[in-house]
This record gives structure tokens, C-alpha cells and sequence, in this order.
């Protein structure tokens, strides 16, 4: 089988992206939605982040209080909807960027946690 591939020398090489699959390689217009998308993050299990906008409803913890992994931190009200966020892992709250009845942006740190193994 004969693989057709895209001529990418011209001006708008660029736009155009390369991605292998089972050994076969695919070139396709990349747009420029997926030109600007953000990067890959990895988790970062110190920090709470805010999974969308919302007002932060109710704080249960306060700085330097040991928490254990899946004690309740917050409730941040987006979509009409109570959504308790809890703690990823064991220990310390270190701040909490957050206060009652106050709109937080998307992924903004709610609560940042130390924690000691």
C-alpha cells in the first residue's frame, strides 16, 4: 500500500502537523484552535484548583490544619450546583486562596497543601 503524503515545503508548513499511529505516518491541517491550545500540565496534587468558574460557598478548613486524604476542603457553587472539593492526599494545609462568597476564576489555586511523606 502506497502512503500519500502532504507536501509541507511550502509557506504554511507550519500549519501543518505529523502525528504517527500503528507506524503509519498522518499529516493534517492543524487550525488555529489547536495551535493555542494550552499545553500538557501534569497534576500537581499539592494545589486545589477550581475545575470551572464558581463562588467558593463555604471553607471547612483553615491554615496549618492537618488534613487526611478525601477530608472535605470547600464548596464552590458553579451551575447552580454545591460541589464539595476534597483533599487529594494527606497533609497540611499551607494557604487557601480563596475566601467565602467570592467568584473564582477556572483553575485558580483554591488551597495549596504541604505534604510530607
Amino acid at each position: 500500500m502506497t502512503k500519500k503524503t502532504k507536501n509541507t515545503s511550502n509557506n504554511n508548513s507550519e500549519n501543518y502537523i505529523s502525528f504517527n499511529i500503528g507506524g503509519d505516518v498522518y499529516e493534517t491541517f492543524s487550525n488555529k484552535k489547536y495551535r493555542n491550545r494550552k499545553g500538557y500540565q501534569p497534576v500537581e496534587f499539592d494545589k486545589v484548583r477550581a475545575f470551572m468558574p464558581g463562588t467558593v460557598k463555604k471553607i471547612y478548613v483553615n491554615e496549618g490544619d492537618k488534613v487526611k486524604e478525601g477530608a472535605k476542603l470547600l464548596v464552590l457553587e458553579a451551575m447552580k450546583m454545591n460541589n464539595v472539593l476534597f483533599s487529594p492526599s494527606d497533609g497540611y494545609v499551607k494557604k487557601i486562596n480563596a475566601k467565602s462568597d467570592t467568584m473564582v476564576p477556572k483553575d485558580h489555586v483554591l488551597v495549596e497543601l504541604d505534604i510530607r511523606e
